[in-house]
């Protein structure tokens, strides 16, 4: 399989769509648990870095300067903590793409390890404590296993994606650990986390994006 930088923006384009439909979603969900701004945030970030998608990335064929704009941009436009963490998983994935313009199931894969793996570095939380981890941490495992096994990017990644839907979905039954939702003690339990969510979409929407390439 190819992937080239044009799919890597279309999948960015892809998820500003997709986060511009679920921010009242998501917001709505914060709402229950903390500031009820989440939609609004992971918005204006995503809004920035299309801004950059119709500026000066619009020619870019290099898929590590498109990582490395987008985290940056994330990180500039988003003052909360979710702003340093995407920032950082952009980043580190960005190394993995450095000054390739077209990229095999192999980049995809090692790109996401270092995404994910950038953002618990970032953030020290843990499956369990009721963030975006719970989502990202099954995800990576199941996609570090299947790929081992299978060799197959698209195959590993939608059992990867799969994984963290679960993953997502798990913490509705968990009390919160971190942030300001960890004051709410019992009544966070029964409430999807947004961050969680958020993250479960932008890894749907790759998949979404990558299957659609593969189908051409």
């Amino acid at each position: 399989m190819k992937f080239t930088a044009a799919d890597l923006k279309a999948f960015l384009k892809n998820v500003v769509q997709v986060i511009e439909e679920n921010k009242d979603y998501l917001s709505e969900l914060d709402r229950k648990l903390g500031d009820g701004d989440h939609g609004v945030t992971m918005s204006i970030g995503w809004q920035a870095i299309d801004e950059k998608l119709n500026g000066e990335l619009r020619e870019e064929q290099d898929c590590g300067r498109v990582c490395i704009t987008a985290g940056r941009t994330f990180l500039s436009a988003v003052g909360s903590s979710v702003g340093p963490l995407y920032a950082t998983g952009f980043l580190k994935g960005a190394k993995v793409f450095q000054g390739k313009s077209e990229l095999t199931g192999e980049d995809l894969k090692d790109f996401w390890v270092a995404f994910i793996e950038g953002i618990k570095e970032r953030g020290k939380a843990e499956v369990g404590d009721k963030t975006m981890v719970d989502t990202l941490q099954p995800a990576l495992e199941s996609l570090k296993s299947r790929y081992e096994q299978t060799g197959d990017f698209m195959v590993a990644f939608a059992e990867a994606v799969s994984a963290g839907e679960k993953g997502m979905e798990s913490t509705k039954d968990l009390l919160s650990k971190r942030g300001r939702s960890s004051r709410l003690g019992e009544r966070s339990l029964g409430n999807q986390d947004p961050g969680a969510t958020s993250a479960f979409l932008i890894l749907s929407t790759f998949l979404t994006t990558v299957n659609a390439v593969q189908a051409v």
